[in-house]
C-alpha cells in the first residue's frame, strides 16, 4: 500500500469513528479517490442540510489539515449528490477560495514523493523533558501564592521563558482562550491548570502546535485573522528578538501576508492558509542530514592519539622539539661544568641549578625576539620552501611559550641564588671557603649576604625580575582585555595601553641584562660572559626591524578619502595607498594616529582588496584609543553648522544610531587637514594571506572578526569580474589537488559564514554582499549571515519573522534583516553538519579554514577539522588569526 493509500485510510477510519460519535449528523465532505497513475479524480458530496461554507466547518478544517496536498481546491466543490468524479485540476482551477496554484503542485508532488506527509519540526514552544517538567513544577511551588495559583506575570518565569515575558503573557492568554472559550482574560491558573499548558505546548504534533499559534493570533475566537492581529503578532515577535526596525515596519509586512494569503482580499485568513505559508517557509535554513561521517583511526587509543599528534601537528613538533633539545642540552651543560668546579664544594648543586637555569635565560631572552620580527616574517612566509616547515601561524604563541620558559627560568635561578646560592657562600665555614679558592672572587674576604644581594649582579637580578613581573601580569589576556577594573586613579594600569607601554619595559631589561652578565661572580674571562654572544644578531635583526618600520611609517602618511561610522560603533576608513603599497587579502597594517598618542600603533585587517586603488579597514570602537579615533571622526563627519544642504549628508540606520558618511572630494566644506593625521606601518602577514594554497576555502567571522576575509571576497570577486570561471557548482567534479584552475585563480570555492548579535552589523558590508549575489552568477562565493540574537528558526517566536522574510526575499530580492539580497539565518549554525556537508560536496579537495573569533568556538571548529580530516579525502586546514 502506498503512501497516500495508508494516510486516506488512516483518515477513512477516524471518519467512521467521528460518524458512530455522532449519531444522526452527517458529515459535511466525503471524499473518495481513485489511485491511478495516468488518472486522479475527486468526488465530493456536500451536505445540502449545511448551510455555512466547507471552508468553515470543523470537519473541512480536519480534512484539510490532514490532506494538505488537497488543500488548495478541495473547497470550491459543488454538491454532486450523483458522484460523478470532477478532475481535481479542474476543481482547483475554478476554486473560488484558491490561492496559489503553485502551493497545491509543490505539496502535491512532495505527497507523491515521500508517500507521507511532511513532518515538521518548526513551531517549537519548549523542548520537553521528563527532568523539565519537574524543574516547572519545582518553580511553580516557589512562585505560587497562598492558594496555590500562578500569575500570568509569573508564567514565563516558570515555564523557562524568563527572556520572552511578553510572548509567555500572549501564549498564556491563548492557552487560556482555548481551556475557557472565552475573550476574558484570565491572571491566575493553579497547578493543574499548568500541568495542562505544559501538555500542550510540549506536544511534539506539528498539528498542535499550529493550533496554538494560530489561537495566538486569534484573540477573538472566531476562527479567523485579521490584518491587525498579524501585525499584532509581527510585532511582538519583532521585540521579542529585539528588531526594533522590523518593528517599525509591522503594518507593511502584516500586508504583504495578507496579499500573499487573500488575493481575493476578504480581509482574513484561515488556519490551514497559515499552515500553507509556514510549511513553505520553514526549514529553509536547514542544512538536511549530515552526508559524510568522520571516519576514526583503526587501532587502540594510543596509536590513534600518536598519529594524530605526529600527523596533524609535526611542524609544531619539531620546532618545540627543537627547541626544548636545545634548553635541557644548555642546562645540562651548565649544570656538569659547575658540579666539576671548586665552587660545588660551597654552594653544591644550588650553584648548578642557577646555572643552568642562567644558561636557559641567555636562550630564551634571544628567541624571544624572533616571533614579533614581522617584516621578516612576512617574507619568510611567503617562501614555500620555508613556509612549509615552519608554523608561522603560531608566531604569537610561540612568543607567549617562551615568555613562559623566561618566567619558570627567572624564578629558578633568582630564587635558587636567594634561598641557597647565597647563605651557603656567606655562612659557610670560612676554611671551607678559603680552601675552595673563592676568596679571590670577592676581595680575598667571604662575603655577607646583603653584600651579595646589594652588588650589581643582586640589583641588576632583582630589578629585572620586578620589571618583569609587571610585563608578564599586564600582558595577561583578561588585563590587555580591560576585563580586570580597578578603582581610580588605577584604571590606567589595565587595557591596551598599559600592555603597550609595560612591554616596552624590554630595553630596561636587556641593558640590565647585559650589565648583569659582565659581572659574573666566579667568571673573569670575557669568553665566559656570553649572554652578548646569544643575544647580538635577535636584538641588531630586532632593532633593525623596528628601524625599518620607523622609517616606513614615517613616509607612510595618508590622507583620507572617505570616513563612516556604521551601526555597532564601528569605524570605516578608506584611505590612500602609500608609494610602493602592496600587500595580499588576509594582512594587517598598524595605525598610529599622533594626535591621540605619539607612540601606540594598533594592528587593523585591511578590508579592500589587493586590486582596489584605495586601502580601508574597518575599526571596532571599544576601548581607549579606538574611544578616541571614534569621537574625533564622529566630530569630524558633523555637518557644518547652518548647512542644510549640499553633498554632505547623514543617514539614519537601523534605529540604532547615526551613520555619517563623507567624500572629501566633492565637499566644499571640508578639507585634509580636518582629519587627524594618521601613519600605517605594513602590510604583515597573517594565517589568511596563504588562502590562495587551498582548493576551497571557509572563512568563519564573528562580528568584528569577518574583516579579514573581506578582502579575500573581493580579491576572489574581482577575478570573477575580469575571468569567466571554469567551474560551475552545478557541474563540479571531484577537485584534483592541482587543479589548473585554482593556481591561475586560486581556490575554486569560498563559503563565508559571518556571525553577529547587532542587526546593524549587516550595514558594515552591505555593499561587498550585493555585489557578490549580483555579480557571482557561477555560485563561486555561498555567503551565510547569521544574527545570534534571534531565536532558531523552528522556533514559535521567530516564525512569523521567518514567513515575512522569506516572502519579502521572494517578492523583492532583499532580506529584511540585512538590507542585503543574502538571506539572513536565525540562532548559531550546526558546525557538524556545515562540515560534514562540505566533505561530501568536495571529496577530494583540501578545505582551508579560516577563523577570526571567540577562543571557544575556535576549539570546537579546531576539533572539528581534525575529526573530519582522519582518513578522508578531503582534508580540512584549520588556521586562528592572532594579534
Amino acid at each position: 500500500m502506498s503512501g497516500m493509500e495508508e494516510e486516506l485510510e488512516s483518515f477513512g477510519d477516524r471518519k467512521g469513528a467521528d460518524d458512530q460519535r455522532e449519531g444522526s449528523k452527517r458529515h459535511l465532505l466525503e471524499l473518495t479517490i481513485d489511485i491511478d497513475p495516468e488518472h486522479r479524480s475527486v468526488t465530493l458530496v456536500d451536505d445540502p442540510s449545511q448551510s455555512r461554507a466547507p471552508r468553515s466547518s470543523p470537519r473541512g478544517l480536519a480534512l484539510i489539515r490532514q490532506l494538505s496536498w488537497l488543500s488548495a481546491g478541495q473547497a470550491s466543490a459543488k454538491s454532486t449528490p450523483d458522484r460523478s468524479p470532477i478532475s481535481l485540476r479542474d476543481a482547483i482551477a475554478s476554486s473560488p477560495f484558491v490561492l496559489r496554484k503553485d502551493l497545491w503542485s509543490k505539496n502535491k508532488q512532495r505527497l507523491l514523493n515521500s508517500g507521507t506527509k511532511h513532518a515538521l519540526q518548526g513551531l517549537r514552544f519548549i523542548s520537553t523533558t521528563n527532568s523539565q517538567w519537574r524543574a516547572v513544577e519545582s518553580r511553580f511551588w516557589k512562585l505560587a501564592s497562598d492558594q496555590g495559583l500562578l500569575s500570568r506575570a509569573d508564567f514565563g518565569l516558570c515555564i523557562g521563558m524568563q527572556d520572552s515575558k511578553e510572548f509567555a503573557g500572549e501564549l498564556f492568554d491563548a492557552l487560556a482562550r482555548r481551556k475557557l472559550k472565552h475573550r476574558q482574560r484570565v491572571e491566575w491558573i493553579s497547578y493543574d491548570e499548568l500541568r495542562d499548558f505544559w501538555l500542550q505546548i510540549s506536544d511534539q504534533n506539528f498539528d498542535s502546535r499550529m493550533q496554538i499559534f494560530f489561537d495566538m493570533c486569534d484573540k477573538d475566537l472566531d476562527g479567523l485573522i485579521s490584518e491587525a492581529e498579524v501585525k499584532e503578532v509581527i510585532m511582538l515577535s519583532a521585540s521579542e528578538n529585539k528588531l526594533s526596525k522590523l518593528k517599525e515596519r509591522a503594518e507593511e509586512y502584516a500586508a504583504m501576508i495578507m496579499e500573499e494569503l487573500d488575493p481575493q482580499r476578504r480581509g482574513y485568513i484561515e488556519l490551514w492558509q497559515l499552515e500553507s505559508l509556514i510549511q513553505g517557509t520553514t526549514g529553509i535554513g536547514n542544512y538536511g542530514q549530515i552526508l559524510v561521517q568522520p571516519r576514526m583511526f583503526c587501532g587502540s587509543g594510543l596509536v590513534r592519539g600518536i598519529c594524530y599528534v605526529f600527523i596533524e601537528h609535526w611542524q609544531r613538533l619539531w620546532v618545540l622539539g627543537l627547541w626544548l633539545l636545545a634548553v635541557v642540552c644548555l642546562f645540562s651543560w651548565k649544570f656538569v661544568q659547575y658540579k666539576n668546579q671548586s665552587s660545588f664544594l660551597v654552594a653544591g648543586y644550588c650553584i648548578c641549578v642557577a646555572k643552568g637555569a642562567a644558561e636557559t635565560l641567555k636562550l630564551n631572552m634571544a628567541l624571544i625576539l624572533l616571533p614579533v620580527c614581522r617584516n621578516s616574517i612576512t617574507w619568510l612566509r611567503s617562501t614555500s620552501a620555508v613556509g612549509s616547515l615552519i608554523p608561522f601561524d603560531d608566531n604569537i604563541n610561540f612568543h607567549k611559550i617562551i615568555g613562559g620558559a623566561i618566567f619558570l627560568g627567572v624564578v629558578l635561578h633568582g630564587g635558587v641564588h636567594l634561598t641557597c646560592d647565597f647563605p651557603r657562600l656567606a655562612n659557610s665555614p670560612r676554611e671551607q671557603f678559603m680552601a675552595a679558592g673563592l676568596a679571590g672572587d670577592f676581595g680575598n674576604r667571604q662575603p655577607t649576604y646583603w653584600e651579595l644581594v646589594k652588588s650589581i649582579e643582586g640589583v641588576t637580578g632583582i630589578a629585572m625580575v620586578l620589571i618583569m613581573c609587571v610585563a608578564f601580569v599586564l600582558a595577561s589576556g583578561r588585563s590587555r582585555r580591560n576585563l580586570v577594573k580597578l578603582p581610580w586613579p588605577l584604571h590606567r594600569l589595565t587595557g591596551f595601553n598599559a600592555f603597550w607601554y609595560s612591554h616596552h619595559l624590554f630595553i630596561i631589561v636587556y641593558t640590565m641584562l647585559v650589565l648583569h652578565s659582565m659581572f659574573l661572580f666566579l667568571k673573569h674571562d670575557w669568553v665566559d660572559k656570553t649572554a652578548w654572544m646569544y643575544l647580538l644578531l635577535p636584538t641588531l635583526l630586532y632593532m633593525f626591524e623596528r628601524t625599518f618600520s620607523g622609517l616606513r611609517a614615517g613616509y607612510s602618511t595618508v590622507q583620507i578619502l572617505k570616513a563612516a561610522i556604521y551601526p555597532g560603533n564601528v569605524l570605516s576608513l578608506d584611505m590612500t595607498k602609500p608609494p610602493g603599497f602592496k600587500y595580499q587579502s588576509g594582512m594587517y597594517i598598524f595605525i598610529k594616529c599622533p594626535s591621540i598618542s605619539p607612540f601606540e600603533w594598533h594592528p587593523f585587517s585591511i578590508t579592500s582588496a589587493p586590486s582596489d586603488d584605495f586601502v580601508s579597514v574597518h575599526i571596532r570602537i571599544s576601548g581607549d584609543w579606538t574611544g578616541e579615533m571614534g569621537k574625533i571622526f564622529s566630530k569630524v563627519c558633523e555637518p557644518p553648522v547652518g548647512n542644510k544642504s549640499g553633498p554632505l549628508k547623514a543617514e539614519y540606520l537601523f534605529g540604532l544610531q547615526s551613520r555619517f558618511v563623507l567624500k572629501l572630494d566633492v565637499s566644499p566644506y571640508f578639507r585634509w587637514n580636518r582629519f587627524p593625521k594618521l601613519l600605517i606601518d605594513g602590510p604583515y602577514g597573517a594565517p589568511a594571506q596563504d588562502y590562495k594554497k587551498y582548493d576551497v576555502l571557509l572563512l568563519i567571522g564573528l562580528g568584528i572578526g569577518a574583516t579579514p576575509f573581506i578582502s579575500i571576497l573581493k580579491d576572489i570577486l574581482n577575478n570573477i569580474k575580469t575571468t569567466e570561471p571554469k567551474v560551475r557548482r552545478s557541474e563540479m567534479k571531484p577537485l584534483k589537488k592541482e587543479s589548473s584552475f585554482r593556481k591561475i585563480n586560486g581556490p575554486c570555492n569560498a563559503y563565508f559564514y559571518w556571525l553577529t548579535k547587532e542587526q546593524g552589523s549587516f550595514e558594515w558590508f552591505r555593499g561587498v554582499m550585493n555585489e557578490i549575489a549580483e555579480l557571482d552568477h557561477s555560485a563561486l562565493i555561498e555567503m551565510h549571515n547569521y544574527l545570534t540574537s534571534v531565536y532558531a528558526e523552528d522556533d514559535a517566536r521567530s516564525a512569523l519573522i521567518t514567513m515575512v522574510q522569506a516572502l519579502h526575499l521572494e517578492k523583492n530580492g532583499v532580506d529584511i534583516l540585512s538590507g542585503t539580497r543574502v538571506r539572513t539565518h536565525f540562532a548559531k549554525p550546526n558546525w557538524r553538519k556545515v562540515f560534514g556537508n562540505l566533505a561530501s560536496l568536495h571529496p577530494n579537495a583540501r578545505i582551508g579554514v579560516f577563523f577570526c573569533g571567540s577562543k571557544i568556538l575556535a576549539r570546537e571548529l579546531d576539533s572539528l577539522a581534525r575529526e573530519y580530516s582522519h582518513n578522508q579525502a578531503t582534508k580540512f586546514d584549520f588556521h586562528k588569526e592572532n594579534f
